[in-house]
C-alpha cells in the first residue's frame, strides 16, 4: 500500500522558514524554501560541523503540528525527521554514507 503523498499545490506550514535543530552533539540549521520541496541544511556544531547542502525533501503531516520530513544527501546519507513545530521538539533518524545509524532527539526553534 502506498503512503499518501504531498501535492505540489499544498505547502507545509514550515515552507519559507528556517529552523535550528539541537541534539546532543549536533546542531544544524534547516532552511526550507518557499516552494515546499527544497531545503538548505548546515551542521553548525558537533563532529560533522561544516557539512551542508541543498536537497529536495518529502514531507507528510503526522498529527497536530508534527510532520515527518525526509531527504537524501549528496553522499547518499538519508535523514528522517519527526518535527513537532508547536512543541519545539525534533527526532531524527539518520543513516550516514558509512551506514552508521543514528537516533537523535532534541529541540527545534524558528530562527
Amino acid at each position: 500500500m502506498n503512503a499518501p503523498t504531498q501535492r505540489a499545490s499544498q505547502l507545509p506550514p514550515f515552507a519559507g522558514k528556517t529552523f535550528e535543530v539541537r541534539y546532543d552533539g549536533l546542531t544544524a540549521t534547516n532552511a526550507y524554501a518557499e516552494d515546499g520541496i527544497h531545503m538548505r541544511y548546515e551542521i553548525i556544531e558537533g563532529a560533522l560541523a561544516g557539512a551542508k547542502g541543498e536537497v529536495a525533501y518529502m514531507w507528510q503531516h503526522v498529527a497536530g503540528d508534527m510532520y515527518a520530513i525526509s531527504w537524501q544527501e549528496a553522499d547518499r546519507s538519508t535523514v528522517v525527521h519527526l518535527d513537532d513545530f508547536a512543541a519545539g521538539t525534533s527526532r531524527s533518524f539518520f543513516t550516514a554514507a558509512s551506514l552508521d545509524f543514528y537516533r537523535l532527539q532534541g529541540s527545534l526553534r524558528a530562527l
